[in-house]
This record gives C-alpha cells, sequence and structure tokens, in this order.
C-alpha cells in the first residue's frame, strides 16, 4: 500500500496500444500514427500490445491483452469503447491522446473511467514522458534526456517547446507531463505523484487555471514541502469585480490573491516565459534552497556592476568576503585586482585566479551562491576557464552559475558548461534573475512551515453574538451592515473602534455631538452607498452646534439630490480620533470565487486607490504571517520614526490582523470587509470607519471549508490520564514537533522500528521528518501523544520537557472515502490502553472528514498490533500482494 496509485499510469510495467490499424490509414489519427513510433523509438523494455477496436472474440481471448495502462489514440466516436474495453481487460490506468473532445464527451469518458476503477490522463492532451524508463506515451516530441527536473504543462504548445528548449541546453527531465482540458487525472493528483517519485528533484508549471483551490493547494504544499516548485501562470490581468461594493473588493486582483495563495505553499512564482527558463537552469542542476546573499566573480568590471545593480532591483544582497578570506585570496590573484565588493579578478585573471576566487566562497559562510562572469579577453582562455570552474561545480557545496559574454568567441565554453550541467546564461541580469528563483523559494519555506490555527491566543471572541448580529442582517435580506453594525462586529471580536452614534434629526446630532465633545465627524448612514465621500456623505472636523446642524442638513439634502433610490438611516456622530501622529491605513477582506477569502492590508484614506500600495494573505494568520504582511507594504516605513512623529505601535496593528483573520475564519458569511481608515500612532490602532458585506454560508462551512488553506485543528486536541498516574496531550502533529518524533524513533527497539516501517532503518530521513510532521489537515491526519515532564533544577526552578510517546496517522485514498492507517507507540508506553486510545482518535477524526472505511497493513508477526485491530472491530484478511502482511479494516 506504499505504492502510489498513480504508478500503473507514470511508472507501467506493460502497456497495450489503441492507435487504429497501421495498414488502413483511414482508421488512424495524427496522433494515432505516431504514437506506436514514439513508443518504440523510446525503448520501453515492458510488453507493448496493439488493440483494434474492430476486433472480434470474447474477453476471455484478450486476457492476454491485460496491462497496466492503455494509451488511446482513436477518433473521437471510439474513444468510449475503446476506454470500455480497457476496463474490461483490467487496466489500471489509461491515457487518451486527442484533441477537440467536448466537456459533454469528456464526462462520459470520465463517468467509464471512474466505473472501472481507472486513472485517466485525458482526453485533449499529448500525453507524457519518463525518459529514465524510456517511456514516451506523448506526441509532444522526441524523448526528452534524463534528468532531475519534472515539467507539468497545461498547454501542449508549450510543452513541446519546453522540450525542444531543454534538448538544446542540455536540460534534462525525470518527468515530462501535459495536461489538456477536460482530463481526469489532473494538476494536484500529477503534482502528489511527483512529491514522492525518487528520480524528481525539483518541479517546474506551466498553469492556465486550477478548479479545486483547497486540493490544488494541499498537493503544492506537499510537493514544495521537499522540493523546489517554480510556476508560471497565464492570464495575470484579471482585474478586481467592478461590482464590489468595498475598496478591498475594487482594488484587490484575483492574481494578488493567486500570488499569496502560492507563497504559502513555499512554491515560487514566475512572470515570463524567459524567467520559467532560468529557473529551470537552476533546478536541473540540482540548486537547493539558498538564502540571498550572491556573490560575483568576474573578470570585468562593468559586467560585474550590471549584475550588482540587478541583485539591488530583486532584493537580494552582493555577497562579501569576509577581511580575512579577502587577505588569505588577494596574494594569489593578479596584481589588479580588487575584492572590496565585486570580486573582480580583472582582466589578466586566468583559470586558477577564477578557481581560487570560487574556492573562497565556497568557504565563507557569508556566501549562499556564487555568479562567475566571463568577458572574453584578446589572448584570453574562454574554454579553459570554462571547463575549471565546471569541475568545481560538484563539490562546491552551493548554487555555481556562470555567464560567458558574448557569442562566437564563447561557444565553446558554453557547450562545455552546458554538459557538464551547470546552469549558464547569457546576460547577468539572466543569471540573477535565475538564482533570485532558488533564493525565493527558501523564503517562501518559512511561510510554508506555518500553520496557524483559527483563534489566536487574544482574547476570545464573542462568536454567539457575532453570527446572531450576522443572522440578523440576513433575515432582513440584507447583505451591506450599517457602519453601526459593522463597528458592533468589530467590537464583538475586540477590535479598538470609535464611539459611533446615530443621529436621526439635526437636533439630535448637536445633542449627542456635545455630549461626545468636538470636534466630532458626521457621516451619512446608509446599506446602499459604499463610498460616503463620493457622495459628499462625510463632514469632518465639526468644531460646534451651529456647524453640526448645517453640516446634517446640507449632507442630507446633498445625498438625497445625489442618490435619490438610497435607503437612509440617518447620520452617525462620532469624536474625531484625535492622533496627531495618526498613520492612515486599511485592513480589508475580499472573496475569491476560487481561493476564498483573503485579508488585504495597506495605505489606507480617501486615496486608498490611487496610492495602491497593498499586500495580501490568505488566512488563517498567526503573528508570523501578520509581521510579514505588513513588511510587504511601501507604508511600513511611515511606522517607525517618521516626520518628527514617534514610532506608531506595531503590536497594535499586527494584533488586530489577527482578529481579522478570526473573523475569516470563524464567520463564513464575511464576503467584503474595509476597515478604512484604520488610524495608528505610539498609542495603538482604531478603527475609524467599516464597511461589511456578509452573504449565506456555504453549507460545509463549519469545517472551515470556505478558506483554502486549513487551520491546524486545534479542536482535536485532548487531555488524557495516564494509567499509574500523570497525564498526556493528544493533539495534531506540527512541523515543530520534528524533533521529538526523531527521538521516538530513535528510542525504539529494532523490532518495533521493523513493525513500523518495515525496514531496518534507525532514524527518520530528513525529507521523512518533513512528510511527517508538516502535513495538510485536509488530506491526512497524524496525532501524536505528547508527555511533559517537569524536572527540579539546583536553583529550584523547574525545566518542562516534552516527548512524544505515540503517533497515530491516516492518509485518504484518492476516492475520498476511504483511508489508510498508521500507529507508532513508544515501547515503554506499551501496555497502557495508549494504541487504543491513538486509533479510537484517528478514527473519529477521519469519521468527522466524511471517510467511510480505515484500513492498514500489519505484518503478520506483529502479533500485538494484530490483536488490538481485532478488539477494535477490525477485519483482519490475507494481503494478495505480499504473504508477509494482512489487511486490516474497519467501515467508520
Amino acid at each position: 500500500m506504499e505504492t502510489h496509485y498513480l504508478t500503473p499510469l507514470f511508472s507501467p510495467q506493460s502497456i497495450v496500444v489503441f492507435a487504429g490499424k497501421p495498414d488502413q490509414p483511414d482508421t488512424q489519427t495524427s496522433y494515432g500514427r505516431s504514437i506506436s513510433a514514439q513508443l518504440e523509438q523510446g525503448g520501453f523494455k515492458g510488453p507493448v500490445t496493439y488493440l483494434d477496436v474492430g476486433m472480434t472474440g470474447t474477453l476471455a481471448d484478450l486476457a492476454h491483452s491485460r496491462a497496466d495502462l492503455a494509451v488511446i489514440a482513436l477518433p473521437t466516436e471510439e474513444l468510449c469503447f475503446a476506454l470500455e474495453v480497457a476496463g474490461r481487460i483490467q487496466c489500471r490506468a489509461a491515457l487518451i491522446l486527442s484533441a477537440g473532445v467536448d466537456s459533454t464527451l469528456a464526462r462520459e469518458l470520465h463517468n467509464i473511467a471512474r466505473k472501472h476503477g481507472i486513472h485517466l490522463l485525458g482526453p485533449n492532451c499529448l500525453g507524457y514522458q519518463r525518459p529514465r524508463l524510456n517511456i514516451n506515451a506523448s506526441v509532444a516530441g522526441q524523448l526528452a534526456q534524463p534528468g532531475s527536473l519534472a515539467l507539468i504543462s497545461q498547454s501542449g504548445a508549450l510543452t513541446s517547446a519546453i522540450l525542444d528548449w531543454g534538448n538544446k541546453n542540455a536540460v534534462g527531465f525525470s518527468t515530462v507531463v501535459s495536461l489538456g482540458a477536460n482530463t481526469a487525472v489532473d494538476l494536484a493528483q500529477t503534482l502528489d505523484f511527483l512529491a514522492t517519485d525518487p528520480a524528481t528533484q525539483s518541479i517546474v508549471i506551466y498553469m492556465e487555471g486550477v478548479t479545486n483551490a483547497r486540493r490544488f493547494l494541499s498537493a503544492l504544499r506537499g510537493a514544495a514541502n521537499t522540493k523546489p516548485v517554480v510556476v508560471l501562470k497565464a492570464g495575470n490581468a484579471s482585474a478586481a469585480s467592478a461590482a464590489a461594493l468595498t475598496h478591498s473588493g475594487s482594488i484587490v486582483a484575483s492574481d494578488d490573491i493567486f500570488d499569496s495563495a502560492l507563497r504559502r505553499t513555499g512554491a515560487v512564482r514566475v512572470k515570463s516565459f524567459v524567467q520559467l527558463f532560468a529557473a529551470a537552469k537552476c533546478l536541473a542542476s540540482r540548486y537547493r534552497p539558498v538564502g540571498p546573499r550572491l556573490a560575483i566573480v568576474t573578470n570585468g568590471g562593468g559586467p560585474g556592476v550590471l549584475a550588482a545593480d540587478w541583485i539591488d532591483e530583486l532584493d537580494l544582497k552582493l555577497a562579501r568576503l569576509s577581511d580575512e578570506a579577502a587577505r588569505t585570496l588577494m596574494p594569489i590573484l593578479p596584481a589588479n585586482a580588487t575584492l572590496s565588493n565585486l570580486l573582480d579578478l580583472s582582466e589578466d585573471a586566468d583559470a586558477d585566479a577564477f578557481c581560487a576566487a570560487i574556492q573562497a566562497c565556497a568557504r565563507d559562510s557569508a556566501v549562499d551562491g556564487v555568479l562567475v562572469i566571463y568577458s572574453p579577453k584578446l589572448g584570453g582562455d574562454p574554454a579553459g576557464v570554462a571547463r575549471a570552474v565546471s569541475a568545481m561545480n560538484a563539490g562546491l557545496g552551493k548554487p555555481l552559475l556562470t555567464c560567458w559574454m558574448g557569442d562566437e568567441q564563447v561557444s565553446e565554453a558554453r557547450q562545455i558548461i552546458n554538459t557538464a550541467g551547470v546552469a549558464t546564461f547569457r546576460t547577468p541580469e539572466a543569471a540573477v534573475d535565475g538564482f533570485s528563483n532558488i533564493a525565493s523559494f527558501y523564503q517562501n519555506q518559512q511561510l510554508l512551515h506555518q500553520t496557524p490555527p483559527p483563534l489566536s491566543q487574544l482574547a476570545k471572541p464573542d462568536l454567539d453574538g457575532a453570527r446572531l448580529l450576522i443572522e440578523g442582517v440576513l433575515a432582513e435580506r440584507r447583505k451591506v451592515l450599517t457602519e453601526m453594525e459593522s463597528k458592533a462586529l468589530l467590537a464583538a471580536f475586540h477590535i479598538p473602534i470609535t464611539q459611533t452614534i446615530l443621529a436621526r434629526t439635526a437636533s439630535e446630532a448637536m445633542l449627542i455631538s456635545s455630549q461626545l465633545g468636538y470636534p466630532v465627524a458626521l457621516k451619512i448612514d446608509s446599506p446602499d452607498i459604499p463610498h460616503k465621500s463620493d457622495v459628499q456623505g462625510v463632514v469632518l472636523n465639526v468644531q460646534n452646534a451651529a456647524a453640526v446642524r448645517d453640516a446634517f442638513s446640507d449632507m442630507m439634502a446633498t445625498v438625497r439630490r445625489l442618490q435619490p433610490d438610497a435607503r437612509i438611516n440617518s447620520v452617525t456622530i462620532q469624536k474625531m480620533a484625535g492622533k496627531r501622529h495618526g498613520r492612515e491605513l486599511y485592513i480589508g477582506v475580499v472573496t475569491d470565487h476560487l481561493f476564498g477569502p483573503a485579508i488585504s492590508f495597506g495605505a489606507g484614506g480617501t486615496m486608498i486607490e490611487l496610492i495602491n500600495d497593498r499586500a495580501v494573505e490568505l488566512p488563517p494568520l498567526n503573528l508570523f504571517l501578520a509581521q510579514r504582511l505588513i513588511d510587504r507594504v511601501r507604508t511600513a516605513e511611515t511606522l517607525g520614526e517618521w516626520r518628527g512623529a514617534p514610532p506608531a505601535q506595531r503590536e497594535a496593528i499586527e494584533q488586530m490582523l489577527l482578529r481579522v483573520s478570526e473573523m475569516v475564519c470563524e464567520l463564513p458569511q464575511l464576503r467584503e470587509m474595509d476597515i478604512n481608515p484604520l488610524i495608528v500612532d505610539e498609542n495603538g490602532a482604531l478603527a475609524v470607519d467599516a464597511r461589511i458585506v456578509v452573504d449565506a454560508a456555504p453549507p460545509s462551512a463549519s469545517d472551515y471549508d470556505h478558506l483554502a488553506i486549513l487551520p491546524y485543528p486545534s479542536n482535536y486536541t485532548q487531555e488524557w490520564p495516564m494509567r499509574g498516574g500523570g497525564q498526556y496531550t493528544l493533539r495534531p502533529v506540527q512541523p515543530d514537533d520534528a524533533s521529538m518524533l526523531q527521538d521516538l524513533v530513535r528510542g525504539l527497539s529494532e523490532k518495533s522500528r521493523y513493525y513500523r516501517f518495515a525496514s531496518s532503518l534507525r532514524e527518520l530521513s530528513v525529507p521523512m521528518l518533513a512528510k511527517y510532521t508538516l502535513i495538510d489537515y485536509d488530506r491526512e491526519m497524524a496525532l501524536v501523544a505528547v508527555q511533559t515532564t517537569r524536572t527540579p533544577g539546583e536553583d529550584g526552578e523547574f525545566t518542562e520537557t516534552s516527548h512524544i510517546i505515540g503517533v497515530s496517522r491516516y492518509i485518504a485514498n484518492p476516492d475520498h472515502s476511504t483511508c489508510e492507517f498508521s500507529l507508532l507507540v513508544d515501547d515503554r508506553y506499551s501496555g497502557q490502553g495508549l494504541g487504543t486510545r491513538l486509533m479510537l482518535a484517528i478514527m473519529d477524526v477521519a469519521r468527522d472528514k466524511g471517510l467511510t472505511e480505515i484500513d492498514g497493513l500489519v505484518l503478520v508477526k506483529n502479533t500485538g498490533m494484530l490483536k488490538l485491530m481485532a478488539s477494535l472491530g477490525f477485519q483482519i484478511q490475507p494481503y494478495p500482494e505480499d504473504p508477509d502482511f494482512r489487511l486490516c479494516s474497519k467501515a467508520l
């Protein structure tokens, strides 16, 4: 059960082909005529059988044609019949090479595949390549060179172009998959397979769209957890809705939200085809995530300065050798070399000088990567320098990028570098751009490891009051909350607001103003006017009663003239914020049709659209994510000492962002929201105005299904007593549990480790630790039993030490109805009911997720585990594929 479910598709042992009759061209499509040749030329070692849908005979006659994979390249009208035959001869996967299949026929094909349990790639795709397995089941071109880079493309034309580029640039691929419209095996499933593929070290994706955001982000997080992933997405010009009722809804485009979602997965996004090639070059060279400090080694100052300028443009850092390293290196270099910023070796530099400089960078901990720039000189040896530099790549331990400038004089050198598998570029800017991609991957990994719960550690909000308020608005068939209602909702989440009172007449306005104290602000209160200042519905700094009376009357008359159909409740009165050093900011919420709610932050005030300074993040947020969100806007620079004003209280903004995240998580009815302006100074933050739009909640909102990224499921945390005294905490696993999990595995007996992992491993590898602790709670769950002990010290203080004493886990199967479990208990705690408690708890979670069956493999020799399974009501049966195991199953 460890074999990935898409193995029959992407790693078949045998193939059956439906491509028409070779001697009757009219029975073949263009794809059918080429696929046979591609499979044969690729050199696939397994059996390949060719079938004709017009043949006669019984299914028994076809028994010898059973295969893992059916490749179908037939006219449209024959696709369903061929897929039906493939299902009846028990093919476990199918590939349909076709174009122009409409959605109706695609659904019919999907239904046939589902009926027979076939994993279907296609229709409307160009197939796939697996160079290491000599499989070219595609019509995208000749088989690529073997390599460690995987490509997934939702464009057939770009698939062919990238394959051609890879062949010319000595870039090899582990897998190339063309995903067209209406394919059953989608982008998320393909990513899921590549995440477990040992031949794939990094992944490049060209995508045009996704249908299920939660599933896509889940798969992308799983892949980027251990492998660099770079994404180029088309269709970036999507604008925000013109019908939006808030500033957030009108200025936050769906592409901003896609950017935010991608950062949270740990992947890197590039914006152009050129950048995608640059990223592919770097990743194909097996460059791992690094920091942002790039050293430049050059024999020409001009090209080096161009590279340094581009480093600054991309917010990278120019790495400088330490003083000691520079002093050691200088005597080896030509007399005119300088090492102050760039490592300019001068025109006299030979291969030995370049190698010495690169070696110095490799030893210096302040350098994360090295860019070597060579400019051809009279009497120089570009090919010789290229050989020497390329030879250093294997043992360098850091990314090495090269730029041999020029054309004819350096063509041989470029060929040498390409053959050696070192990334080379024609311009310094392109090389720096390539390094930027892998540096961004390193930075985004920090976001990937953030798994916040839906509620922060701040005081618990009044959730019941907030929900009752929203239900009351929806019961009146309204969606837009008044200012008073909006501020009441904010107050339920302990967000500081200005005191606001509704005045229905000019006399009431004067009375309220005198009670609040001058100066005051008057604002029109109407559910039909999203932007009050557009209709002169805001008057600020009103200083006395007469001015209040006049402002009230003028405002009502003006608004009725400009918006005669608007419902006007009256006018709200509030005291001016009075923050002399206040900065005007805004916090907003917008709901994307695909990725759900997103939180935006930036410069506020009436010119919010003009200033256009904002950043977007997907909920849920924690303190780290809130701080990163603030740092991404230009306005963050004004929060320090600025023009004589003392520093603003950033902590107040951070807490307000956490509160808004709580609102988004716990109120699935929330569609749009503006807190604008949000005034912040040295004393705190205050929401001066707010506008909120709500709508009916999705049916499954209670499970946070309205969020693209599932929060940490803190609701499954429990405290349980230990037999003999003490207690332990049962909770979902967290990324920072890796060291405790490693300690648990190291402390097991050899027999227990073998029973759990069916191998003689003594500890978990880094990828395994990442896989087991950084999980996507949407499709899998791991519950850990954590015991905390207190040890008294010499000073009388107690030291708390926590360790994991047991783990239960399930992973949902592709059918989304069944799951596979595993269980591990510390040898020292066996026989205390811990295994039973862990299994019951993990089954409860699986049941909550709508899964209907839980299965697992247990070694025949593991009698204790089999006894536990029997006591829990599991059915225990032989496992046909391996007699050393028993299959344990239970309906949930």
